[in-house]
């Protein structure tokens, strides 16, 4: 693939099923085992032909979007090409990439931020198709969108929550179209024929007019998908992503350690057990706690507490008058909660 690839990586939503944590920063920032879900989805595309010829298109949402990410990219990744742009309006996906058009020529991915799957992009070398979609199958496929094969294995048409557990192919959120010319074109006729469901423009829908108009997409099969969408399913995939990596434990004084479990190297833990399932951000204070199945954003000071499948923000206060019973909780950044 000697073309640029672009990679569009929407992330306009409100984040509404993340709250109260998307109140202060966009959802693609939340952290989880040991990183944001951005840096992780970023993680993907190393595997890539040729990852330092790519260029990024971050679709961003008003306020929040537009003012933590761009600097977040350019600390963290100095060297990446990006592009930003902005969706004022929720209008969906196919209304997201026409708002990038112009950064978009030659072969392309799109990708939802909060999509996090096992795969190897270094097919793409040599993938003829004119188009891939990520799948995989599920046992109740009903609350998700479906990819439809036909008899010669090529994709007839996407299905937006079917009715019935027959097709299970679940379309994760991961596309790549040969020519992103040719997508553009089947988003334009979508939004002129007015394609649309609850007042959004739907990819699947445009990708089904490039199908009708010839184009021939293939599906990409995958064994695991985790989401980052909602807070049981972030600290589900922390649990997962820590018994996939199985961080090194530091051996501190005074303080137990049952892994897997994610600790910045400037945390400071004193006379605690952590684990297993924990995540811990830089400049922590934990002191005299009990935490597990946990994420524990940056800069949070945890005194005197019991935690148990908890999500704490960036910068918060913890404490409790006994460690009796664990306390499972929710709370954004800057907060402070005493029990």
């Amino acid at each position: 693939m000697s073309e640029t690839l672009k990679i569009v990586i929407p992330m306009a939503g409100w984040g509404t099923r993340m709250r109260p944590h998307t109140w202060s920063k966009p959802k693609p920032l939340v952290s989880v085992a040991g990183k944001t879900s951005l840096e992780h989805l970023l993680d993907m595309f190393q595997t890539l032909p040729d990852p330092q010829n790519a260029e990024y298109i971050f679709v961003l949402g008003p306020y929040l979007g537009e003012m933590q990410i761009p600097p977040f990219i350019k600390e963290r990744y100095p060297n990446m090409k990006a592009h930003y742009v902005t969706q004022h309006e929720m209008k969906g996906q196919s209304h997201a990439l026409w708002l990038a058009r112009e950064h978009l020529r030659g072969p392309m991915i799109m990708c939802f931020s909060d999509t996090l799957m096992e795969t190897d992009f270094s097919f793409l070398a040599a993938e003829k198709a004119d188009g891939a979609a990520w799948v995989m199958p599920v046992e109740d496929p009903r609350r998700f969108g479906v990819a439809e094969l036909g008899n010669d294995g090529w994709v007839t048409r996407f299905i937006e929550k079917p009715q019935d557990k027959e097709n299970n192919l679940v379309v994760v959120g991961c596309y790549y179209f040969k020519s992103a010319e040719q997508l553009l074109a089947a988003i334009e006729e979508q939004m002129q024929r007015g394609v649309m469901l609850k007042n959004e423009y739907f990819l699947t829908d445009a990708i089904s007019i490039m199908i009708k108009n010839g184009a021939k997409i293939r599906t990409e099969r995958i064994n695991s998908w985790l989401d980052t969408g909602t807070i049981e399913a972030t600290l589900e995939t922390n649990k997962i992503l820590l018994n996939r990596i199985q961080p090194a434990a530091p051996n501190l004084l005074g303080v137990k350690i049952i892994p897997p479990v994610s600790l910045a190297p400037d945390a400071q833990i004193e006379d605690s057990v952590i684990g297993p399932h924990v995540s811990i951000g830089a400049g922590c204070q934990i002191r005299g706690a009990v935490i597990s199945d946990s994420v524990i954003e940056s800069q949070t000071v945890i005194e005197n507490a019991a935690l148990n499948h908890s999500l704490i923000g960036r910068a918060c206060r913890v404490s409790a008058t006994s460690k009796n019973t664990p306390a499972s909780l929710n709370i954004g950044d800057n907060s402070g909660v005493t029990f």
